[in-house]
C-alpha cells in the first residue's frame, strides 16, 4: 500500500534573520568539506585497461598473474549465483509472455479475434469463480490466522486467487499448444553446486540415496513451518530414494529458536525417530517454546526425561548448533528456510511442486 507523505510542520516556524544566515553559513561550510573530500578521493582510482582476454576463462591480469572466474568469485559464489538466477527467471518470464503473445495470438488470428478477446472467450471462458473449499485450503496452507482476516483482506485473497487461476489457465493452454510443437530455448538454467556435508545432522532416508536435501531452518520462523510441510511431502513422495537432513540456523530475532535447536539435538541423541516427531511438534506449536514447553514436547514424543533435562542443562549441543550456523553462513545461507538439493540452493519455502521438479531432474540424471 502506498501512503501519501505530508511535510511535517516545523516547530517555531518564525526564524530570525541571524539564525537563517547562520544555517546558510554552516551548510555552505559543510558542503565545501564534502565536495573537497569527494574531489580528492576521485583522483585515486586504479588504472584499468579493458581489452579482449588472452584466452578463454581469464577475466583479468594483476601484476602478471591471470585471474580466472573462480578466483574472481571466491567466497561470493552464492551472490553471483543469485544474480544469474534472477536473470534466468526474468528471461523465462519474458519468454512465457512471448509464447502467449505468439502462440495464443496465432489462434486468435484464426478466430478473427484480438488476443485478449480470445483469451477471455476461449481460454478463461468467462468469470473465474473461487469455491469455499479452495479458499479454505489457501488460507490453511499459508497459515493465515482466521481471526485476522477482515472483509478487505478476504477480498484481496480472492482477487489474488482469481489472478493466479487465470494465469494457470493461460499457461495450461500454452502447454497444450506446445505439446506437439515444442519451443526451442537456447539459454540454460544456472546451476551452482555447493558442497554441504550432512555429518552428524538429523537425517531421514537412505545414506546412499541419489538425491540429498539439506535444510537450514529455525524452529521459531513461520516460513520454516511451511518448509517443514515440504520436507514431510518429500518423505511421503520419495521415501528412501531421497535423503533429507536438518541443520540449525536460529535467527537473532527469534530468542527461543536456539534453545529449541539445542533441545531437539538432545532428543536426537536418544532417537532419530523421536527427533522428527519433536521437529514436527515444534513447528506445529510455534507459540509454545518456553523451557517448560520444550519439556512438555519432549515428554509427548516419549523422550527419557532425566537424560533430556541433563543434556539441556549441560548445553551439550550448543557448539553443534553454532557449528551449523557458522557452516551455513560460509556457504551463503542468509535466511530461513534455505534448502540445498544435491548442492543447488533453494531459498524460501517454495511449493512442493518446485522441489519435486528439481528432485525428479536429479534422479533422472543419476540413472
Amino acid at each position: 500500500m502506498i501512503s501519501q507523505l505530508k511535510s511535517p510542520k516545523t516547530p517555531g516556524a518564525k526564524r530570525t534573520l541571524s539564525s537563517l544566515l547562520l544555517t546558510t553559513v554552516v551548510a555552505s561550510i559543510a558542503s565545501g568539506i564534502v565536495v573537497s573530500c569527494t574531489d580528492n578521493a576521485s583522483t585515486a582510482k586504479p588504472n584499468l585497461i579493458v581489452k579482449d582476454a588472452p584466452k578463454p576463462g581469464i577475466l583479468a591480469k594483476i601484476n602478471g598473474k591471470e585471474i580466472t572466474e573462480d578466483m574472481l568469485i571466491g567466497d561470493a559464489k552464492m551472490d553471483f549465483f543469485e544474480i544469474k538466477k534472477r536473470e534466468y527467471d526474468l528471461r523465462k518470464e519474458r519468454l512465457n509472455k512471448l509464447m502467449q503473445e505468439e502462440l495464443i495470438g496465432a489462434e486468435a488470428k484464426k478466430a478473427n479475434q484480438s488476443t485478449d478477446e480470445f483469451i477471455e472467450k476461449s481460454v478463461v471462458k468467462g468469470d473465474i469463480k473461487i469455491g469455499d473449499a479452495d479458499y479454505e485450503k489457501f488460507v490453511k496452507e499459508r497459515n493465515v490466522p482466521k481471526d485476522q482476516i477482515t472483509p478487505q483482506i478476504k477480498e484481496r485473497i480472492m482477487t489474488f486467487m482469481k489472478t493466479q487461476k487465470r494465469q494457470d489457465l493461460v499457461e495450461a493452454y500454452v502447454a497444450k499448444l506446445t505439446k506437439d510443437n515444442p519451443v526451442e530455448v537456447y539459454f540454460a538454467k544456472p546451476r551452482v553446486d555447493v558442497k554441504v556435508e550432512v555429518g552428524e545432522s538429523p537425517a531421514f532416508g537412505n545414506k546412499d540415496a541419489k538425491v540429498t536435501v539439506v535444510e537450514y531452518s529455525d524452529f521459531q520462523c513461520p516460513f520454516c513451518a511451511k518448509g517443514a510441510n515440504v520436507v514431510n511431502d518429500i518423505k511421503k513422495k520419495y521415501g528412501n530414494k531421497v535423503r533429507v537432513a536438518f541443520k540449525h540456523f536460529p535467527l537473532p530475532m527469534h530468542p527461543e529458536a536456539r534453545p529449541a535447536s539445542e533441545a531437539s539435538m538432545c532428543i536426537n541423541d536418544q532417537s532419530a525417530d523421536k527427533f522428527w516427531k519433536f521437529h514436527d511438534l515444534l513447528f506445529k506449536e510455534q507459540k509454545k517454546m518456553s523451557a517448560d514447553d520444550l519439556k512438555a514436547h519432549a515428554k509427548a514424543v516419549g523422550a527419557d526425561m532425566k537424560s533430556f533435562e541433563e543434556c539441556v542443562a549441560a548445553k551439550k549441543f550448543a557448539k553443534f548448533v553454532q557449528d551449523d550456523m557458522d557452516a551455513g553462513e560460509k556457504i551463503g545461507v542468509r535466511s530461513t528456510p534455505t534448502f540445498f538439493v544435491n548442492g543447488q540452493m533453494v531459498a524460501g519455502a517454495l511449493p512442493f511442486g518446485q522441489f519435486q521438479e528439481m528432485i525428479d531432474e536429479e534422479l533422472e540424471a543419476a540413472k
